[in-house]
C-alpha cells in the first residue's frame, strides 16, 4: 500500500514524501488506519518493521496543534529509543506547525523538561520512571490524555516495568485510545489488554518470512566458553570490519569483554544500563563519527541506536 492511500493529512504526507518513504511496510499499512479511527489496538511485528511511523502517523493525525496541552504519551523501555522515537515524530511533524514533541528520561536534568513542558508539548515520548517523577511533581497531567502508546511493551515487561505501567495508565483519562506495539505476546501484555484495553481492541500480526534482510550474511561458531574471547579475537583480526556493535547478554559480561579488549588494544566502549546518560551519548557520538570501532552492547541498550555503515554484528 503507498502512504497516498492512506488518507493522511497533507501535512503529514508531505513530511513522508520528504523522508523518502513510498509504500507502507505491512504494520504501518495494517495500524495506521485502525489507529487513526481511534481504536484500541495491539500491533505485533519484530523490531526494525517501521513500528514507530506506523503509531507516530495517527498520533500526529489526531493531534491538534492548537491547543497547548499534552495529547499523546508514547513509552519506550530505554533512554535510547525514546530519542529515536522523538527524532522520528518530529521529522514526520516537520510541517505542522505548533506541534510540539519532547523526549523525557532519567539522566537528563529534569528542570531542563520541566521547562520544556511548561511552554506546552502535544507529544511527548518518555521512559516509565522519568514519566512517573513527572507525574508526581505534577508537571505531567494526564487527565486529558487522549492516546497512549506503550512501544516495545515485551522489552518494558522484561525490565520489570509493568508497575509503572498499571501507574501511569491509572492517571489517564478513561476514554483514552491505547496503542501496544510488541514482537511477541508474553500473558503480561494478554493481561495489560485485558485490564486496560477496550474489549472491542483490535490485534494486528504481521509474520515475517525473514527477520533480517538478504543481504546479509550470517554465521555461528560453536565455542567453549574458556575460547570464547580468543575466537572472538581472531575473527575480528582475520575479517575487514569497518566498524561493529559486539551484543553480550549481561551487563557484567558486556563490561568483562570491554575490559578485556581494551588490555589487547582494541579501539572499544562499553554501552549499558549502568552507565549514565551523558556517557552513553558520549559513547553513541563516537561510535557515530568512527572514533571508536566497537561498540559492546547489552540488546536492551541498543535497541533504537541508529548508526549507518556497520559492516559486523
Amino acid at each position: 500500500m503507498n502512504f497516498e492511500e492512506l488518507n493522511l493529512d497533507p501535512k503529514i504526507m508531505r513530511a513522508v514524501t520528504e523522508m523518502g518513504f513510498e509504500q507502507a511496510s505491512p504494520i504501518q499499512a495494517k495500524s495506521i488506519p485502525i489507529a487513526m479511527e481511534g481504536k484500541d489496538m495491539i500491533g505485533q511485528a519484530q523490531t526494525g518493521t517501521g513500528k514507530t511511523a506506523a503509531f507516530g502517523i495517527p498520533v500526529l493525525q489526531r493531534v491538534d496543534p492548537h491547543k497547548k496541552k499534552l495529547q499523546t504519551i508514547v513509552l519506550c523501555p530505554t533512554r535510547e529509543l525514546a530519542i529515536q522515537s522523538a527524532n522520528e515524530i518530529r521529522k514526520l511533524s516537520k510541517f505542522m506547525h505548533g506541534v510540539k514533541v519532547l523526549p523525557i528520561y532519567g539522566g537528563q536534568e529534569i528542570s531542563k523538561q520541566i521547562r520544556s513542558l511548561k511552554g506546552g508539548v502535544q507529544v511527548v515520548i518518555g521512559t516509565p520512571g522519568r514519566v512517573i517523577d513527572h507525574i508526581r511533581r505534577h508537571t505531567l497531567k494526564l487527565g486529558e490524555l487522549e492516546t497512549i502508546v506503550l512501544d516495545e511493551a515485551d522489552e518494558m515487561l522484561n525490565m520489570g516495568f509493568v508497575e509503572d505501567i498499571e501507574t501511569i495508565i491509572s492517571k489517564t483519562n478513561p476514554e483514552h485510545t491505547t496503542m501496544l506495539f510488541s514482537a511477541t505476546m508474553p500473558e503480561g501484555i494478554k493481561k495489560i489488554a485485558k485490564n486496560y484495553m477496550k474489549p472491542d481492541y483490535k490485534h494486528i500480526q504481521v509474520k515475517q518470512k525473514t527477520v533480517t534482510a538478504n543481504t546479509v550474511k550470517q554465521y555461528y561458531f560453536e565455542v567453549k566458553q574458556k575460547d570464547r574471547f580468543e575466537t572472538l579475537c581472531r575473527i575480528i583480526d582475520s575479517e575487514t570490519v569497518q566498524s561493529g556493535i559486539i551484543f553480550c547478554r549481561t551487563k557484567r559480561s558486556v563490561d568483562e569483554v570491554t575490559e578485556q579488549m581494551q588490555k589487547a588494544n582494541y579501539n572499544v566502549e562499553a554501552m549499558h544500563g549502568d552507565l549514565n546518560q551523558d556517557h552513553r551519548m558520549r559513547t553513541l557520538k563516537k561510535f557515530k563519527e568512527g572514533t571508536i570501532h566497537y561498540l559492546i552492547a547489552t540488546d536492551v541498550a541498543a535497541r533504537g541506536i541508529d548508526v549507518e555503515n556497520i559492516s559486523h554484528v
